[in-house]
């Protein structure tokens, strides 16, 4: 079944304005999350049955993890994984499921609980290194990295993560930078951006 996500991601990506995962780190309360459009606020703790992604891996970094899956809380903010579980990553399910044409997003934190998180390394990652998903229908996908940037959080290429795509892609997600202590916070995003291969 062909999947047409094109405006609606683009809209909540918009709409957004970043998912600059404010929570994305350290112990330290978060701060406020961008809202999401009204329509997509729905539970987190929803159960969701359908096609989904349900690990990733990242063998330069030895970074593996099953897949959660998030969406806005009843608030309007994007949910992340609790910051106590920082190896946990997670599929946010208003992006294409990874395999279909448009921009997946998994993200995950850098550290939290005291310890590294399942991105901490992220920033290591190079073009040509390899991202592995696998699926709920048994599928094993491989995606190769094209890119990545570190940008500050008020200044989320929105377009660029969110935004339409003629092929399936991934986009993975953490915060980076410095830490801003005044607002419990890292300053900036960590995007790496990896195409479908295989």
């Amino acid at each position: 079944m062909t999947r047409k996500y094109g405006q609606g991601v683009a809209l909540a990506g918009a709409l957004l304005l970043s998912l600059s995962l404010s929570a994305c780190g350290s112990d330290a309360p978060a701060a406020p999350a961008a809202q999401a459009p009204a329509s997509a606020a729905v539970p987190v703790t929803k159960p969701f049955t359908g096609l989904r992604p349900t690990s990733v891996e990242i063998p330069k970094i030895g970074a593996k993890s099953s897949l959660i899956t998030v969406l806005p809380n009843k608030d309007g903010q994007i949910s992340v994984p609790s910051v106590k579980n920082p190896m946990q990553a997670a599929w946010y399910r208003l992006s294409p499921v990874p395999g279909d044409v448009g921009p997946a997003i998994v993200l995950g934190h850098v550290d939290g609980n005291h310890q590294p998180g399942i991105f901490y390394k992220l920033k290591d990652v190079n073009p040509g290194d390899e991202v592995d998903i696998e699926r709920s229908d048994g599928k094993k996908l491989k995606f190769v990295v094209d890119h990545k940037e570190q940008v500050p959080k008020d200044t989320f290429p929105t377009q660029a993560v969110f935004g339409n795509t003629d092929k399936p892609q991934l986009r993975l997600i953490t915060c980076g930078g410095v830490f801003d202590h005044a607002e419990h916070s890292y300053k900036d995003n960590i995007v790496v951006y990896a195409n479908l291969v295989s």
